[in-house]
């Protein structure tokens, strides 16, 4: 259960300082000013969130008396493994919160990985999800369910936000004080700016795979469809949950901060290469590992393994038994 103890959260517009009692909805700020290249990348972020209902229209007109075939669902679990472990593995584990050290090559593979995931160029996401942990369910926090405080009318709102409403919000946490090692990284500057040629990239490999071993344009066509569009969307809306289903639903066998509901939600764990064991995850950011407990499976925690064994990581956060234990409910 959420404390009832009041804690003072960031300042609002005019400086004074926001309190926050872990139930009522967050204290409202001014509207931000948006420019004109902030309402474009608004307009974009809204063309993204459109992708499965543009999967949802083509696949109905391509797959009119006909079937997905073997390469298409091959080629989809492919893209889906590479992009998604350049979320779970690059952009959270290692860029997020240094669970471990890379090679150079390696991160920068795991970066562009991550990029093709159509969730935001890398030095963005690192920023912005370092300020949720900053003020996880709390004002400052990007996309909490608690947004709106914890009735049912206010949840099942906040969790509309923390779903895909805080992509349209407006919120973007300044790099330079969440990401400013980044920043300093000459190679994560340019995979930044080149973020957009790496979406279109993430569309036209399968693509040209599906031509290349399916010898049509038909199989091109539904590998776009499978293996990009709706990969695309599955992925985003996995990633999404986490931020939304695994603060309101699921068990809390670890303590976390004050007002922070993180959550284990088991159903997502194989989807999300194990980053639905997001309460272990609050209650101790920097491990390697989520799914800590025995039969909890975490795909990205077993890709750094196999990492470290070939040499491209060192230093693995790993789990320390006495300091899960000093952590436990």
């Amino acid at each position: 259960m959420p404390s009832s103890t009041r804690t003072t959260a960031p300042p609002d517009v005019t400086g004074r300082p926001l309190v926050y009692d872990g139930k009522t909805p967050f204290p409202l700020s001014e509207p931000p000013r948006r420019s004109s290249a902030e309402r474009i990348h608004l307009a974009v972020t809204g063309l993204i969130v459109a992708f499965p209902f543009l999967a949802l229209v083509l696949g109905g007109w391509l797959l009119w008396g006909s079937l997905i075939g073997p390469l298409d669902v091959l080629l989809a679990l492919l893209c889906y493994v590479v992009t998604g472990l350049g979320v779970t593995a690059g952009f959270h584990r290692l860029l997020t919160h240094r669970s471990y050290t890379a090679r150079p090559a390696l991160g920068v593979a795991l970066a562009v990985a991550g990029s093709m995931s159509f969730q935001g160029d890398v030095i963005a996401w690192v920023a912005l999800h370092r300020r949720h942990h900053a003020f996880t369910d709390q004002p400052g926090d990007p996309h909490s369910p608690f947004r709106y405080g914890t009735t049912l009318r206010g949840q099942l709102r906040g969790l509309v936000h923390a779903h895909v409403g805080w992509l349209f919000s407006g919120e973007s946490p300044a790099a330079e004080r969440y990401a400013p090692d980044l920043l300093a990284d000459r190679h994560m500057r340019v995979l930044a700016r080149v973020f957009p040629g790496l979406c279109v990239l993430s569309l036209a490999l399968p693509c040209a795979a599906g031509w290349a071993l399916g010898g049509s344009p038909h199989a091109a066509l539904t590998a776009l469809l499978w293996a990009g569009l709706v990969r695309v969307a599955l992925l985003q809306h996995v990633t999404w949950s986490v931020n939304s289903l695994c603060h309101m639903i699921g068990a809390r066998p670890f303590r976390t901060r004050r007002h922070d509901r993180a959550t284990n939600l088991w159903p997502l764990a194989v989807l999300s290469f194990g980053e639905s064991w997001h309460n272990l995850h609050h209650a101790d950011p920097t491990c390697a590992r989520h799914g800590v407990d025995r039969g909890q499976i975490d795909l990205t925690a077993f890709t750094i393994r196999l990492f470290e064994r070939l040499g491209w990581a060192t230093d693995v956060h790993w789990p320390l038994p006495g300091r899960l234990d000093n952590r436990r409910v």
